[in-house]
């Protein structure tokens, strides 16, 4: 009987001890953010209604501004990760400080944006609402802004660390940031009896300190990848291109993803209250299942791209197979636990017997199908872009979210009358069809001939 050689991985870029030091810390700051998050909307429920729909309202665009600046700074990652993998140190170097300088730029020039726009956002974006909402929402709006060059500059550097494999950097300075986010939020809100304003001044100080942070440690000429020690900036177009050829297409499919689920939203609302308290609650515990992969997704970039800067697509073959299992393994732990803690979530929200019901329903099946099918949909095409394959990915993810995210959650829960849950069920068949379309991609292989340095 023939037995297969065993491979030699000894010269693998990256060990069992080197990866959970990678995903670990990944794990603790997602964790830190979903946990802050539910935080700060509690302690801004204290304030009242209009205050919460107000802050809520901005909150929604100042979501998808710093979804672009993530998309950018993941195609930053993508290129330095890549010169890493070629051992081209001086060239990673040179890529984070043209992805550091030109995305802050960007998130200045968008911040005046903002500004400028102030009026046509609160009276036009956000239509007819309550004099006591637009003045909660102006405050909020007013303050926040000042925030996006930070918020920018701190996900450069976060992006930066995780390519050198250390995202224990971000990690720390998350929770610094964190702490003084709640912090601040507590003694304004319950201390002072502020307003908006009480959420609005601790989110501009935290980012601003974390920006702070982050930019001293990326000035550190020891580190693998680090910036340069000066104000002048000088555009190397050449390279910006090749961030840019990885954060175009990831920022326009996070922000088409973002304006999906906005139209996903206002069909809900038509359902009735039930709908709407249902799918909040299913979207915020949700979280929670998706916690190992959002979190290890973030660790493929940097080992992918790593490989593919290398050459070495088998390695690439290893670390995808051997992170998609960890990502099932993960799920499988997060669901459990959220499964077995289900009746006491439920209670702490004094949902009605009907929307306690639904909210139920949705949350096991979610559950069930996250560990199956989440995997192929979201991780899996992290590998692509990593590879540089990123125009595939937005091709796909688009065309998926337009016709099973949004038309057929039309057809299920409004003309099949399915209701909020029929939404839901739409949602996962868009995640069948994305992990269909880039599993046949994997396997076919063109995604090998997209590296971009």
């Amino acid at each position: 009987m023939r037995t297969r050689a065993k491979t030699d991985r000894s010269n693998y870029l990256f060990d069992n001890h080197a990866l959970a030091a990678l995903i670990i810390p990944l794990v603790i700051e997602q964790l830190l953010a979903i946990l802050v998050g539910m935080a700060d909307s509690i302690m801004i429920a204290n304030v009242g209604e209009a205050a919460v729909s107000g802050v809520s309202l901005v909150d929604q665009v100042m979501i998808l501004v710093i979804q672009i600046f993530s998309a950018l700074a993941t195609g930053g990652a993508v290129v330095a990760g890549q010169y890493l993998g070629q051992k081209n140190q001086k060239k990673a170097c040179e890529s984070a400080m043209q992805m550091v300088w030109f995305i802050t730029l960007c998130a200045g020039v968008i911040m005046i944006g903002v500004y400028i726009g102030k009026y046509w956002i609160l009276h036009g974006v956000f239509g007819q609402i309550d004099s006591e909402v637009r003045k909660h929402a102006n405050t909020y709006l007013l303050i926040v802004t000042a925030s996006i060059p930070f918020i920018a500059l701190y996900n450069c550097g976060a992006a930066v660390f995780r390519t050198m494999g250390n995202s224990e950097v971000s990690m720390r300075i998350s929770v610094i940031m964190n702490v003084i986010n709640v912090g601040g939020n507590a003694l304004l809100i319950y201390g002072f009896h502020r307003g908006a304003e009480g959420v609005a001044i601790p989110t501009l100080i935290s980012r601003a300190v974390a920006a702070v942070i982050i930019t001293v440690k990326l000035l550190n000429q020891e580190n693998a990848v680090h910036i340069e020690r000066t104000i002048r900036y000088r555009l190397d177009w050449a390279m910006v291109k090749k961030i840019l050829s990885i954060g175009i297409p990831n920022g326009m499919e996070n922000s088409m993803f973002q304006l999906g689920k906005i139209i996903v939203l206002s069909l809900i609302s038509t359902f009735g209250t039930y709908a709407i308290a249902a799918n909040a609650v299913g979207n915020a515990v949700t979280l929670f299942s998706c916690l190992p992969g959002m979190s290890i997704t973030l660790a493929v970039t940097t080992v992918i791209s790593r490989c593919v800067g290398a050459g070495d697509y088998e390695q690439v073959k290893y670390y995808n197979r051997k992170l998609l299992m960890i990502i099932h393994a993960g799920m499988m732990i997060s669901v459990g636990l959220v499964f077995l803690t289900l009746p006491w979530i439920i209670r702490a929200y004094h949902l009605s017997d009907v929307t306690a019901e639904v909210t139920k329903q949705i949350i096991y099946f979610h559950g069930i199908c996250t560990i199956f099918f989440w995997p192929a949909a979201f991780s899996l095409p992290t590998t692509f872009r990593a590879a540089g394959d990123a125009r595939a990915c937005m091709i796909i993810s688009i065309l998926s979210m337009w016709i099973f995210r949004i038309i057929l959650s039309y057809i299920l829960g409004r003309y099949m009358e399915l209701g909020v849950f029929g939404v839901w069920i739409a949602m996962i068949i868009d995640w069948l069809f994305r992990g269909l379309c880039f599993g046949i991609r994997y396997f076919g292989g063109k995604w090998k001939n997209a590296a971009i340095v």
